[in-house]
């Protein structure tokens, strides 16, 4: 039950001094997903309503189906771009069959998202490297904070688009229509907000901002100043409605709801692995997260929601707010269902430049200077990734950030696995340990008769010419006086079929400049391709050693090597399998 119930683990520890937060986070996130979620709908060209929709069964859905605690999910900018530019292509006639399209796109997203779950295909998540994580979160906090300047200037007229660039340029044109009274409120909020968490971090103070700022412009009537309010929101709960699942309409959207299905599974895990990292817990489930996702999409598109996924800006502000568990998302969900039956009046006077400086304030600390700085020092190719996904997110765009991110990151393992750690060793003085030549110095021997080296990587089609190329050029160095060559396997994993037809043929040409060649510490799979490739056949079984010690005494005694040591050293699986058939 916990497996597939996740809500069940957090329930069964949930602590009393947990309530307290989650329902002061909750209320937060609540109070910024309500007028969110009628913006997002409309950029995603429907009725502000429907937002509120998409904020109400998805999100209880991933309350009880989700692994992650901190992640808000709901109706998201990046999605609703995407939804809007996707139904755009298609040939749509009339608001009511646009709306029919979407319950559709959303069912066929959570399908998708469902049935990569039953599939196990959470795997995904394990090529978004901390890096990626980093440049993701850092570019998108940026993208976030500069789409919040038309609200905090109330420019309300900007475009909606998710490019630095563009943004900036955006803003720019749109200075000389400031509104100073919305520009006052805004940096007031900004400045409550970040004075209150440096006094205590435990006063709401994004809750308290929200209070004053509705009551200051109610009774200032910061309206009539061209001040930006949420206004009126319809009343109602969403009814249930099938989707229309003909052919010829999921013929249309498979496209459509594939990329929305990787990009929100993508967003909500990018989003939720860099909370973990900043909060120190670890519980999200890939795979489960996926069936949430998937839940949350086809049970919302029976009750009018387009398709949801996790929001950075509202996650951030749960984090910030000190959510514990996903209890706080339940009382985000009370606080949409209130305003859908009652609060919609107390919504009304709420300026949208508050709600962007609560959304400024909160993702500013997701932009990690510190680890961009480290990985400067320490590891610079990693750095390099951090900084191609955090380029690539603020120029190209969110989703586009994670795939050129996940991109890179796996280039960076390709070349690393092309050109692996390749040492020479020598034997510690007084000790049967061998070492590397350049790292111990002159505390380990190096015999001119003998070259004994190790590869740090399994080999395979990418670096077996490497792996060939620095052999040879050691044999080279020794010159003459060489006899023998021992290659320390401890590392080698595996051999593919290629890596194995170069070591065969490496070996027969060691064996034609009369040197004999062997191999000590190989594994046990690593043993098995030994026998079952060939290369035994041109190593012969009586060099196959289990210490690199064993084989430099059978090099200088061919008597030395005992029984025991021989035996397990030529136990393979295809010799067990046949010897059992």
């Amino acid at each position: 039950m916990n497996q597939f119930f996740p809500f069940l683990q957090w329930v069964a520890t949930y602590k009393k001094s947990y309530f307290t937060k989650d329902l002061m986070a909750g209320l937060t996130v609540g109070i910024v997903l309500v007028p969110q979620a009628m913006a997002y709908a409309m950029i995603a060209g429907l009725p502000p309503v429907y937002g509120l929709y998409a904020a109400f069964l998805p999100v209880l859905t991933y309350v009880f189906l989700g692994t992650s605690r901190k992640i808000g999910v709901g109706p998201v900018a990046m999605d609703s771009l995407l939804v809007a530019a996707g139904l755009g292509t298609l040939s749509i006639t009339g608001p009511e069959h646009y709306i029919a399209m979407v319950a559709v796109l959303a069912f066929l997203v959570g399908a998708i998202q469902f049935l990569l779950g039953l599939m196990r295909m959470g795997f995904l998540v394990n090529f978004l490297s901390k890096p990626v994580i980093s440049g993701f979160t850092s570019g998108a906090a940026i993208i976030i904070m500069l789409s919040q300047l038309k609200h905090l200037f109330g420019t309300g007229s900007a475009n909606n688009s998710s490019t630095f660039h563009i943004l900036v340029m955006d803003t720019f044109n749109y200075l000389s229509e400031i509104n100073t009274y919305t520009l006052l409120v805004g940096g007031i909020g900004i400045l409550l907000i970040v004075v209150f968490r440096k006094w205590n971090a435990r006063i709401p103070g994004i809750l308290i901002v929200t209070v004053l700022a509705t009551v200051a412009a109610y009774l200032l009537k910061l309206g009539d100043y061209g001040v930006a309010l949420v206004g009126t929101v319809p009343s109602g709960l969403p009814s249930f409605v099938i989707p229309d699942l003909k052919w010829n309409s999921i013929e249309q959207l498979w496209p459509i709801a594939l990329a929305l299905a990787l990009v929100g599974y993508l967003e909500a895990i990018s989003i939720g692995k860099s909370l973990e990292v900043k909060s120190g817990e670890e519980t999200i489930d890939p795979n489960q997260e996926l069936l949430a996702l998937g839940s949350s999409n086809i049970l919302g598109s029976f009750f009018q929601a387009y398709p949801v996924t996790a929001s950075f800006s509202r996650s951030a502000i749960n984090h910030e707010s000190g959510a514990k568990t996903n209890l706080a998302a339940l009382f985000s969900v009370v606080l949409v269902v209130l305003t859908l039956l009652f609060l919609t009046p107390v919504f009304e006077f709420l300026p949208n430049a508050v709600l962007a400086s609560i959304i400024m304030v909160s993702v500013f600390k997701l932009i990690d200077f510190s680890y961009a700085k480290r990985l400067w020092q320490y590891r610079r190719d990693e750095f390099v990734v951090l900084l191609i996904t955090f380029l690539s997110t603020l120029f190209l765009g969110i989703k586009e950030g994670i795939f050129v991110g996940m991109l890179s990151s796996l280039l960076l393992m390709v070349y690393r696995t092309s050109k692996p750690h390749f040492a020479v060793l020598g034997k510690v003085r007084n000790t049967e340990y061998y070492k590397n030549l350049k790292r111990f110095g002159d505390e380990v021997t190096d015999r001119p008769d003998l070259l004994i080296m190790r590869f740090d990587a399994q080999l395979y089609f990418g670096n077996a010419t490497f792996f060939k190329t620095e052999l040879m050029k050691e044999v080279a160095k020794k010159g003459e006086a060489l006899k023998g060559v021992i290659l320390n396997a401890e590392a080698i994993n595996y051999i593919d079929s290629t890596a194995a037809d170069m070591l065969t043929k490496t070996i027969r040409e060691i064996h034609e400049m009369d040197l004999q060649f062997y191999i000590a510490g190989a594994i046990g799979p690593t043993r098995d391709i030994i026998f079952s490739s060939g290369i035994i056949k041109e190593l012969h079984k009586e060099y196959l050693f289990v210490k690199t010690n064993e084989a430099v005494a059978f090099f200088d005694d061919p008597r030395a090597v005992s029984e025991v040591s021989s035996r397990v050293a030529y136990e393979n699986r295809c010799k067990k399998d046949t010897a059992t058939s």
